[in-house]
């Protein structure tokens, strides 16, 4: 192998203070410049953002990928660089060194308070976490259970000025047994934790549906709740306003889909600028690409807040395709990473995570020039990829683009395999196996892995040398097409189209795996000399 020498103004008002990129040239630093949404093509679901002086901070869902809680870095709310992650390990570690698919982050929700960064994040199937900071792009500390209870989620906390503390949050159906319902509480002004006095604020069942996500803000001596209705994918935006804040509550619908592409529009978060422009970021589904983030406008009529544009004139706004940038007092200077990494560093790039909480065996970086990944055993009663923890990967960058990783797989038993994988409730990859001596590419297939289907493989070839260079091109309608070459110059098709699809509540990935059949004391390896997209 080729070894290379070479990662507020608080929205709350109680306290003051990565498309690959097609949208690039538009989402420039011009001061005159206009964006176009999504300004990010990536999968960063139910995003929450704060201002804090000329920075910008944003976070998303992780569910079960690890590392988690997301940190991305603005100067002016289009572009964004993913900076660090609050949530290195998740707990319980008992339960999360296995995948539990869709558990996790989901969420969150952060915050600027007396000179500390603030996360609170729901797991659905034990409460609401908090985690904090004095740097963002430090060290966050280990998470706390604040508010223990099963289905509990969207948690979105409030410093009033008489110094007390509020969290207002929703209900997971599917875990509570009780849905289309926001709450309140108070917290602990010290200790944070949550007193027991909750109240309900609203029953959505007759006209908000599946209400969720509630983000707290107090403004203008009201309190105003956002909170998306009607479900993911065919839902609007919902906006609740009180001098009181336990009620009761008037309520509008802000934004919706009209006659746009961009269906939901669902839930984020009001950002105000340090030149006063009001702006609201939220997510779209997109089937495999995740949920990927857009940027609106914000104007405000008789006390409500209208999102996007109203061009009827009906008091609801509907998602912008494209807009002016946001006024800002300082530019982006950074280079947008795509997620193409040469493994150079003794660290892995911030757009890696595992399925798990990763064990050390699974793989390490170096200095040497590649990322070494051991064949671990497959999963008990292992079925497909859907049970296995130790798959390295990272989101889609953008609509279309095209991968290509150059690695090097020293098997050390037959049966041993590594694979270039593209994952979701459907998944395939380019899978070299060992057998009886003999190094072979395939592409394997599986659909429903969720419902323990079993893979299929076709086009077997002998590979007559360890080295090999592997490509996926991601092709508009999320069609895959894999090819591989032996000199990075020559690439040779093999397998059949493959159709990418999401995972569960989370966008398809790109990756790596390192399987064996059972325990060994000397495990085969891949090194994984880069991984490039253009």
């Amino acid at each position: 192998m080729k070894h290379f020498c070479k990662i507020v103004f608080l929205i709350s008002f109680i306290c003051s203070g990565q498309q690959k990129n097609q949208n690039a040239i538009k989402n420039n630093n011009s001061t005159n410049a206009i964006y176009t949404n999504p300004i990010l093509h990536s999968d960063y679901s139910d995003p929450d953002v704060i201002r804090v002086g000329e920075d910008y901070y944003m976070t998303a869902s992780s569910f079960n990928c690890i590392p988690g809680l997301p940190i991305l870095h603005s100067k002016d709310l289009v572009n964004w660089q993913l900076v660090n992650y609050a949530l290195k390990k998740q707990p319980p570690f008992d339960v999360y060194k296995t995948v539990q698919h869709g558990n996790g982050v989901w969420a969150p929700c952060i915050r600027y308070h007396n000179k500390e960064y603030y996360i609170f994040y729901p797991d659905p199937e034990f409460g609401i976490y908090m985690v904090k900071t004095n740097d963002p792009l430090g060290v966050w500390t280990e998470p706390v259970l604040i508010k223990e209870g099963k289905g509990i989620i969207d948690p979105t906390p409030l410093w009033d000025e008489d110094g007390k503390v509020y969290l207002a949050y929703a209900f997971a159906g599917s875990r509570a047994g009780i849905k289309s319902l926001l709450a309140i509480c108070t917290l602990n002004s010290k200790t944070l934790l949550a007193n027991n006095d909750d109240i309900m604020l609203l029953d959505g069942h007759d006209e908000e549906p599946t209400i969720e996500g509630p983000k707290l803000y107090k403004y203008n001596n009201y309190y105003y709740i956002f909170a998306p209705a009607g479900g993911v994918a065919t839902g609007w935006q919902t906006v609740l306003r009180s001098k009181n804040i336990f009620g009761p509550y008037e309520k509008k619908k802000v934004m919706e889909q009209g006659n746009t592409t961009v269906n939901g529009p669902h839930q984020g978060a009001w950002i105000q600028t340090e030149a006063g422009e009001d702006w609201f970021i939220h997510f779209q589904d997109k089937g495999a690409y995740g949920r990927i983030v857009h940027l609106q406008p914000m104007t405000w009529e008789k006390g409500w807040p209208i999102i996007g544009e109203d061009n009827n004139k009906d008091g609801i706004g509907q998602p912008v395709i494209s807009h002016k940038k946001p006024k800002v007092s300082t530019q982006n200077n950074f280079i947008k990473s795509n997620g193409s990494d040469e493994f150079n560093e003794a660290t892995l790039k911030l757009e890696w995570q595992w399925h798990a909480n990763p064990e050390i065996y699974w793989g390490f970086p170096s200095t040497l020039g590649y990322y070494t990944m051991y064949c671990t055993p497959k999963p008990d009663h292992f079925i497909n990829l859907y049970d296995a923890s130790n798959l390295l990967l990272q989101k889609f960058p953008s609509e279309t683009f095209t991968a290509i990783t150059k690695v090097t797989f020293n098997a050390r038993h037959d049966g041993e395999q590594i694979g270039f994988l593209i994952m979701g409730l459907d998944y395939s990859y380019l899978k070299i196996e060992r057998n009886n001596g003999n190094l072979f590419l395939s592409q394997v297939m599986c659909f429903d892995s969720d419902k323990k289907k079993a893979e299929t493989e076709t086009d077997k070839i002998k590979l007559l040398n360890n080295t090999v260079y592997l490509q996926a091109e991601i092709k508009t309608g999320e069609k895959v097409f894999f090819s591989y070459s032996m000199n990075n110059e020559e690439y040779f098709p093999i397998g059949k189209e493959f159709v990418a699809r999401e995972g569960k509540w989370i966008g398809a990935k790109i990756g790596y795996l390192a399987l064996r059949n059972n325990f060994t004391n000397d495990a085969g390896s891949v090194a994984i000399d880069w991984f490039r997209i253009k």
